[in-house]
């Protein structure tokens, strides 16, 4: 979602003139983000990189107007995870993703909450809806990883993220393109553009109605169906517990999430056991479906 108030050096319309590299490809199988994207912990990761995109006016404003995360959660989040994966792993679909996500947004616009109309793909904000991924990438490592990030290794990743922004259409020149230059647009974006927007507080509410999951084997619908009464209230305190957790600090702060010590000390924990038990797994359940696809067929692609 984007805001048609901030055009900088962005778009004449929805697609406007096209002056970013006339060859975007995803990043590298031998790169970092085809180890980190289609992991199974990324999903814990995802939901605080969405809601510090809500967190800015514009964003928040088209998610709130056309968005169905309220009437269909779970389809919501497949097709969100199926895109992400398309990004990194899809090869040359890759690039039609990212048109189809353009085409998606091109009549997404209105007002937002201070009275400022917005557009989908104003390009300021469509590249913050894609910058939030870094961060909370590089603040989950330290959690997750074994370590975190050495300064080259920060610097691979985001070069890779900004062939994933290359794929959705972001152009160079409305993305930093160095590590230098975008922690300053980032604090500058937590201090001047975000917010605690109503989304914001929907997304990280205990007391958000959120329906039994209806995906997967019937059984098991079934079975979550009846016990959702009960699980529900757990999964709103963990689903609030991982979205604050593995926001950076800074942008808990700029948004005005509380996080206490004792939480803290609670996702080291999580981090820990996740840490112990996920590397251990085979791949094909170590890595989302679409992941483990792409990593054996390029293996095999190597050996042939």
């Amino acid at each position: 979602m984007s805001s048609t108030s901030s055009d900088r050096g962005g778009s004449t319309g929805p697609e406007g003139p096209r002056t970013a590299r006339d060859d975007p490809r995803p990043p590298p199988p031998d790169g970092m983000l085809w180890d980190l994207a289609g992991e199974v912990r990324v999903l814990l990761t995802l939901p605080a990189a969405l809601t510090m995109q809500v967190a800015h006016p514009a964003v928040s404003a088209g998610v709130d107007e056309y968005s169905v995360f309220r009437t269909d959660p779970w389809g919501r989040a497949e097709r969100s995870v199926a895109s992400v994966q398309r990004w990194v792993y899809g090869g040359a679909e890759a690039v039609e993703e990212g048109r189809r996500l353009r085409r998606l947004h091109r009549d997404i616009r209105g007002v937002d909450a201070h009275g400022r109309e917005y557009h989908a793909l104003t390009p300021a904000n469509y590249a913050w809806v894609h910058a939030t991924g870094f961060p909370v990438f590089q603040h989950s490592r330290r959690y997750l990883g074994a370590r975190p990030y050495t300064q080259d290794e920060e610097r691979q990743l985001y070069a890779e993220w900004l062939q994933v922004g290359r794929v959705l259409g972001i152009q160079d020149r409305d993305m930093p393109q160095t590590l230098e230059e975008f922690w300053p647009y980032y604090r500058r974006m937590l201090r001047e553009e975000v917010e605690r927007t109503l989304v914001v507080e929907e997304l990280v509410s205990v007391g958000r109605r959120v329906p039994p999951p209806d995906r997967g084997p019937r059984p098991v619908r079934v079975l979550l169906r009846l016990l959702w009464p009960v699980l529900r209230p757990a999964f709103a305190r963990f689903q609030r517990f991982v979205t604050i957790g593995f926001m950076p600090p800074d942008a808990r702060e700029a948004i005005g999430l509380p996080w206490s010590p004792r939480q803290e000390r609670r996702l080291v924990r999580l981090g820990r056991v996740t840490g112990a038990l996920v590397p251990r797994l085979p791949e094909r359940l170590r890595f989302l479906p679409p992941a483990y696809a792409a990593r054996k067929a390029y293996r095999e692609g190597r050996r042939a």
